[in-house]
């Protein structure tokens, strides 16, 4: 009788919802780059990620969600003396504040086009950014397993909303986000 009741009861609940499952950023494959305008001219840099945090439920984006800390010192502008002025305390003031970080608040679309709504954190100044994102299956690998992807975020930022005023009349305000990222199961 006991495991009847408990065979209704099976039958009667409800499923089981996924929860977002931990993903692995695969640092070597993936790139965080920005692009900005020096002396009207198109640049571009990159900046090194120190650390990710990446829950992804693929059956329902909403639940998922995504922390990165990004290493301000690493961070390259292209050439020598813009490294120099962007890690500077008129920029980003690399050393004392060694870290960007970016923590995910909504998360709204498809996998393959998805809206991240977030908090970025900048020389102690923190603004809502959104994001676009795709995710896609890593190529040469199975299409019926979804271990290894890669993702792609868009995105542009003002730096003066940030503090990071420096150099107005040399360096455009906006900085346009290209950030490539291989996550693992």
């Amino acid at each position: 009788m006991i495991r009847s009741i408990a065979l209704a009861l099976c039958l009667l609940a409800p499923p089981a919802t996924a929860a977002p499952e931990a993903w692995q950023l695969d640092a070597a494959a993936s790139s965080v780059g920005f692009t900005y305008e020096l002396a009207n001219a198109d640049n571009r840099g990159t900046m090194p990620v120190a650390a990710a945090d990446i829950r992804l439920d693929l059956r329902d984006i909403t639940a998922s969600r995504v922390a990165v800390t990004l290493d301000t010192r690493g961070a390259r502008a292209g050439f020598f003396l813009a490294t120099q002025a962007m890690q500077g305390p008129q920029v980003l003031d690399s050393a004392r504040h060694p870290a960007i970080t970016f923590r995910s608040t909504a998360i709204t679309g498809t996998p393959r086009a998805a809206r991240i709504e977030g908090l970025l954190t900048a020389r102690g100044v923190t603004r809502p950014v959104t994001l676009t994102a795709g995710l896609y299956r890593t190529p040469d690998t199975d299409p019926a397993t979804l271990d290894s992807l890669t993702v792609l975020l868009t995105g542009a930022i003002n730096r003066h909303d940030f503090g990071a005023s420096g150099f107005a009349d040399l360096v455009g305000p906006m900085i346009g986000l290209r950030i490539v990222a291989r996550i693992e199961r």
